[in-house]
């Protein structure tokens, strides 16, 4: 992402603060995985899109109208010990050349010179909740002002969300995060294609996370999310994630997984079996899922709200139901009554960017959110009937899930994903190519 592309977000942001205002974003922790060891750092999405910054130990700070310009860091000094063991750190020289700082200064100078920088401001723009240690830090700083007010120091009165301004934007993507967003998609797709090859009775869950991990880590990405491969009843398991089970001859496999590249997550669901030909009863299943979800497909473009996807899907799904014996009744009052949440208990999508559950209210003034050109949406309908379940045996077991990534564009949508395969003839085409 170029730095003009963070330096427009942060004009956008400064717009909404306001002159009388003041932001503070904290860069997200590094965390402990076990002694004398982190976890791989993942940086705060809301702190990467407004700086672009990768490095813990870092606070952001915008201050509109500044006479010595707006947009300031503090973070880490350089230091040649620690980038022996560690590698090179970003320092300040870096923050104001590479991050378009307008001032750049050590994070252990904060409690000097943060406080200056509230001062006289009426708002302080913050994510309150989400550290509560920092926010202990923030509560202080103000109080240090306060305590000054026989001075004329003016502290800021008012906490505003900062979250909430930065979710919206983020909800819309630019044509840069879209650039990212395909790239994601089409390895993601491209990687879940090949598993078609590769599937077989008598591998291990963990074996077909592996070749997925391995795409993933090859263009210089990881998994967005923890993979779910969930063969035969594991399938029914919405997050099932111990991929631990052998697949078995017979079973379908569902396979869960999305990269995370350059900052933006592709998220897809494909259900196939695992020895290349769906049985008479995995298919009357995956048809009906497959059949909801282009209902969902259908319902996504410009000034459709967004709920109007789900109750397409969960209106072939619930018929579905009925025809196969499952549920009896009318459709109509099988949804109202919720009695189709039996073997369909998720919404049939969600939006997608910098997290796989990515940010933005989905509905406004009480009302669902209509949607625009520019945002991105998962449509994943799906139907689970684990053992044990009210129904014949023979559905037993049975758990189909099929998820594409969608962009919603000024005519209606582009889906991202749709090189993998997910008709039956495609993938049962390819399974039994590979086998040959």
């Amino acid at each position: 992402m170029r730095a003009q592309e963070y330096a427009q977000r942060r004009a956008t942001l400064m717009n909404h603060i306001g002159e009388n205002g003041i932001a503070v974003l904290a860069a997200a922790p590094e965390r402990p995985r076990n002694r004398d060891v982190h976890y791989p750092y993942r940086q705060d999405s809301d702190f990467r899109y407004i700086t672009g910054f990768n490095e813990p130990d870092a606070i952001a700070v915008m201050v509109p109208g500044r006479a010595q310009g707006a947009f300031i860091i503090f973070s880490r000094e350089r230091d040649p010990q620690r980038e022996t063991w560690e590698g090179r750190t970003i320092g300040q020289e870096g923050a104001v050349d590479a991050y378009g700082a307008d001032d750049a200064f050590p994070i252990d100078d904060i409690d000097e010179i943060l406080p200056g920088l509230m001062e006289g401001r009426e708002k302080l723009f913050c994510a309150m909740g989400a550290d509560p240690d920092f926010d202990q830090r923030l509560i202080g700083w103000v109080n240090a002002l306060r305590e000054r007010a026989r001075a004329g120091v003016k502290a800021p009165l008012e906490y505003v969300s900062l979250e909430h301004i930065v979710h919206e934007l983020r909800l819309l993507k630019s044509k840069a995060e879209m650039a990212c967003m395909r790239e994601a998609a089409r390895i993601t797709a491209s990687a879940h294609e090949r598993l078609l090859g590769v599937i077989r009775p008598g591998l291990y869950e963990y074996e077909i996370a592996a070749e997925l991990h391995y795409d993933f880590n090859r263009h210089n990405g990881e998994p967005a999310y923890p993979t779910i491969v969930g063969g035969g009843a594991n399938g029914c398991v919405l997050h099932y994630i111990a991929n631990q089970a052998v697949l078995r001859d017979g079973d379908l496999v569902l396979i869960d997984a999305g990269i995370e590249h350059a900052g933006y997550a592709a998220d897809i669901t494909r259900t196939l079996p695992v020895n290349g030909r769906f049985t008479g009863e995995q298919r009357a299943v995956y048809e009906i899922v497959l059949a909801a979800q282009q209902a969902a497909l259908d319902e996504v473009r410009p000034g459709q709200h967004w709920n109007a996807g789900h109750e397409a899907a969960t209106r072939v799904l619930t018929q579905g139901m009925v025809d196969l014996g499952w549920l009896s009744g009318d459709v109509d009052g099988l949804i109202e009554s919720g009695d189709y949440r039996a073997f369909f208990m998720h919404r049939t999508g969600h939006w997608l960017g910098m997290d796989v559950h990515d940010v933005g209210d989905y509905k406004v003034d009480g009302h669902w959110r209509e949607l625009e050109p520019g945002m991105v949406l998962t449509v994943e309908p799906g139907l689970y009937i684990p053992p044990g379940s009210a129904v014949d045996a023979r559905w037993q077991g049975i758990g189909v899930r099929i998820e594409d990534n969608c962009l919603v564009t000024r005519e209606g949508y582009d889906n991202l994903t749709a090189a993998a395969p997910k008709t039956i003839d495609a993938i049962e085409s390819a399974m039994q190519a590979a086998r040959h």
